[in-house]
């Protein structure tokens, strides 16, 4: 019955903003728009780490196509 959870971390807003170089309301109004997928733990937000990069990947795509 022990079932191993697969290991996620989740970020903060904070860290979110730091690693995307934007500001912290960027990130609040991404996660209310439903863009970026987010976990609420009492009043804070909890982000998963492999939803920036995802998100982080399809900027890089949509940046190459549009400049090509």
């Amino acid at each position: 019955m022990s079932e191993s959870l697969p290991a996620m971390r989740f970020l903060t807003v904070q860290e979110v903003a730091d690693l995307m170089r934007v500001s912290t309301m960027t990130v609040y109004r991404m996660v209310h728009a439903g863009d970026m997928p987010a976990i609420r733990f009492g009043r804070s937000y909890r982000i998963p780490e492999n939803a920036v990069s995802h998100l982080i990947e399809q900027v890089d795509t949509w940046s190459v196509e549009q400049a090509g």
